[in-house]
């Protein structure tokens, strides 16, 4: 419902190149990081989907199961646009650099004089991640050339997901799981509480589609050859791959450890907590490297909205493209930002599920208002009520997982240790 296409009865040159064609419709999209190679293809949108659509908040994705059961312009467009990208990437710095720290401490976990498993703070493991994430991008000056790093964080993050459930489940249940609803969920006010939860969970677990318009913006297009169709295979492979994580981690997880599952940290730190006995420390280590790895690609995809953003303000003004050495100073720009925020910051994680539903209807809502503005499609028709019923349902899940995080912050207060990352 988000996509919005036109027939264009335009007679195209079947010699002119899509890439030629977009740059004669609009030249400062060959100017911007997005829209500056249309060289793409369903491999690399599904390479894209994937390596943006698993992250670190699938290891909830067991809570949300143990929760619900066993059985006015371009402002309103740009501002959730960044805020989402640079909240983002705030977290991959927040949860990246704290399994680069749970990495060290579980490789160095017989202490000296081998190494110091306390030799690190928080905060100099998010500078570690971040100046990492940093010098990546710098290597990546549009989104079709991290096409390569976005494989790579597909297999990470398809691999790190694997292993976790595999290892819980073959390792067999730990003393005192329990399927049986806890006390704090006993009441009805509790149960709702927790449903919103869940909602709330499954919906930031499946994040990929926040940055599916931006990687449609890669591929080719032309009235001939539309973008959407390469796109749409992209998709379907995508989503069928992701599909196949998530759902097995979520049944797995919840089957073994129940209701034991943490709320804060899930299923990666049941892992690391219940089966400390059960598994080798270069088998943690090894998830623990993967899921660096995957925060470290997911970053690049999601920190180009916010690359091609500023870099916008500038090509607006002077009318020609972003020079390389300004190209390379907004990088280390918005790199230093985030790397402050999340230091200043470093319990967003646990307002994950807030953020989330502020942002909600960029996803949600947003495409298919605007599909309903764009295309105008006849009042009362099919698509007219499917469209607005979408986009309304979206506004109020967004409300609902609003509600519900501001209602768990209150009941379970918040460990707000500011500029203390630990």
């Amino acid at each position: 419902m988000g996509e919005v296409y036109v027939e264009v009865e335009v007679e195209v040159d079947s010699e002119v190149s899509s890439q030629d064609y977009q740059t004669e419709s609009n030249p400062i999209e060959a100017w911007l990081p997005i829209t500056k190679s249309r060289k793409g293809n369903a491999y690399t949108s599904s390479f894209h989907l994937i390596c943006s659509g698993i992250g670190l908040q699938a290891l909830s994705l067991p809570i949300a199961f143990a929760a619900l059961g066993e059985k006015l312009g371009k402002l309103l467009a740009i501002f959730p646009v960044m805020y989402l990208s640079g909240g983002t990437c705030v977290l991959l710095i927040i949860n990246g650099g704290k399994t680069m720290e749970l990495f060290y401490q579980t490789m160095c976990e017989n202490g000296p004089p081998l190494c110091n498993p306390k030799a690190f703070t928080g905060a100099e493991c998010f500078l570690v991640f971040t100046c990492l994430a940093i010098a990546v991008a710098l290597f990546c000056p549009n989104l079709n050339s991290v096409a390569g790093v976005s494989f790579l964080g597909a297999i990470t993050a398809v691999g790190y997901c694997t292993l976790i459930w595999v290892m819980s489940v073959s390792k067999g249940r730990p003393d005192g799981a329990s399927y049986a609803s806890s006390t704090l969920t006993s009441s009805a006010t509790g149960k709702f509480r927790g449903f919103l939860t869940a909602l709330g969970i499954i919906a930031i677990a499946f994040r990929g589609h926040n940055v599916v318009l931006e990687i449609q913006g890669t591929l080719p297009s032309n009235p001939k050859h539309p973008s959407n169709e390469p796109m749409w295979k992209g998709v379907k492979v995508s989503y069928l791959i992701i599909s196949l994580c998530l759902f097995p981690l979520a049944i797995g997880g919840y089957w073994a450890y129940g209701n034991r599952l943490p709320t804060d940290g899930g299923f990666l730190s049941a892992f690391s907590v219940l089966n400390k006995r059960n598994n080798s420390k270069f088998v943690k280590g090894f998830i623990y490297l993967l899921i660096v790895v995957s925060c470290l690609c997911s970053f690049q995809i999601y920190a180009m909205p916010s690359f091609d953003n500023l870099e916008f303000i500038y090509v607006r003004k002077k009318n020609k493209q972003c020079p390389r050495w300004l190209r390379l100073g907004l990088r280390f720009f918005f790199g230093g930002l985030t790397f402050f925020i999340a230091v200043a910051l470093p319990f967003l994680g646990s307002l994950a599920a807030l953020l989330g539903g502020i942002t909600l209807p960029l996803t949600l809502a947003y495409p298919c208002f605007m599909w309903l503005a764009i295309m105008k499609p006849r009042p009362n028709s099919a698509m007219w009520w499917s469209n607005l019923c979408l986009g309304c349902l979206g506004i109020l899940l967004s409300v609902l997982l609003v509600v519900a995080a501001v209602w768990n912050l209150v009941v379970n207060g918040l460990d707000a240790n500011f500029f203390n990352p630990h």
